[in-house]
Order: C-alpha cells, then sequence, then structure tokens
C-alpha cells in the first residue's frame, strides 16, 4: 500500500513515516496547492482538499489542515488561520489581545486522508497552550513566534526543528495508524 502526503512540511512526513512504515505502508509526499474551502470546521477544509487532491493525482492521498484556536478571541482565527497569518500575523494577534486575560489556546490538526475514488475520513490532534505577550525566538515561522505549548514556559520559536515538532499532539497519527491496520487485517 501506498500513500501519497500532500504537504511540503518535513516534519510531518517525518511523523507519518514514524507510524505508517512498521505497518509496511509506503508513504511519499508531493508539495502541491490545493483548494482551501471556507468552511466552519477544520475538518471540512481538510476532506474538500485531500478529496480534491486524490481526484487530481489519481492515488491515496493524505491531507492536514490545521488552525490555531484563541479563547480570549472566542476561537479567532480558527478555520482563518491561514488567512489571518496572511493578512494580520501574528503582530495582529498581538494587538488583538492586548489587555485579555484568558490568553489559552490550542492547535486542531486534522488529517485527512482519502482513499481515490472514496470519501475521505479523518483524524484529529490537539496541541494546547497560551499565547505569549510577545514574539520570542529565531526559529520556525508565523504562530511559532507566540504560541507556547502546555509544558513549557517558552514559545516554539525558541526550540530548533528538531525539538519544536516534538511539542506537537500526535493523536491523530496514532489514530489513523490504528485505523489502517484495522482495515489490513479485514
Amino acid at each position: 500500500m501506498k500513500i501519497t502526503y500532500v504537504t511540503g512540511n518535513w516534519a510531518k512526513l517525518e511523523v507519518a513515516k514514524k507510524y505508517l512504515n512498521p505497518l509496511g505502508i509506503e508513504i511519499d509526499n508531493i508539495k502541491m496547492d490545493t483548494i482551501e474551502i471556507q468552511a466552519d470546521t477544520t475538518e471540512e477544509v481538510a476532506k474538500y482538499s485531500a478529496k480534491w487532491a486524490s481526484e487530481q493525482l489519481k492515488c491515496d492521498v493524505l491531507k492536514n489542515d490545521s488552525g490555531l484556536f484563541i479563547e480570549g478571541l472566542k476561537g479567532f482565527p480558527g478555520v482563518y488561520t491561514k488567512y489571518a497569518d496572511e493578512t494580520i500575523g501574528e503582530d495582529g494577534v498581538l494587538k488583538l489581545l492586548d489587555g485579555v486575560e484568558n490568553r489559552k489556546a490550542y492547535f486542531i490538526e486534522v488529517l485527512a486522508y482519502c482513499e481515490h475514488g472514496k470519501e475521505p475520513v479523518t483524524f484529529t490532534s490537539y496541541t494546547y497552550g497560551t499565547i505569549a505577550k510577545e514574539k520570542q525566538g529565531k526559529y520556525g515561522w508565523s504562530w511559532d513566534f507566540i504560541f507556547i505549548p502546555e509544558g513549557s514556559d517558552k514559545t516554539l520559536g525558541c526550540y530548533p526543528d528538531d525539538e519544536r515538532f516534538n511539542f506537537w499532539g500526535e493523536e491523530a497519527y496514532t489514530k489513523f495508524a490504528e485505523y489502517l491496520k484495522n482495515k489490513q487485517n479485514k
């Protein structure tokens, strides 16, 4: 079995290999722009992108979508995380949080797996933390400079690549591997 992960992110590819290679599943990747619909949930966005990519590539694909949800901003930017990054960026989010006490935040990462010609299925991870009062760090990009993961007192931007990705929740990959393992055993 072979799955194409539609991502240009090396860390995501490595995590997928960690969970799928032991099952005898080959995973490669392709970096390509996919259609990203405006929807109410991260799951809807991921499902649409996965199905679209599977139809374009004519193969089984894995696609992810993630969003940053900030409690003090009533969940903003949420499904609009990419748009917020491209428009107001982390400086704009920090400005929106001026005077806001509740800085709790979390990332939702949804993996959408789509077998060619079928409907996608999804698996979700959460990474909890808080939003810093100012940007910190020199590693990573975007939200890494303002997101402090649970268990740390520094932003993700303070950790080099080989350490930073260890803070991300991997439940979605665990659930996905279990799903594939169960499918293989049928």
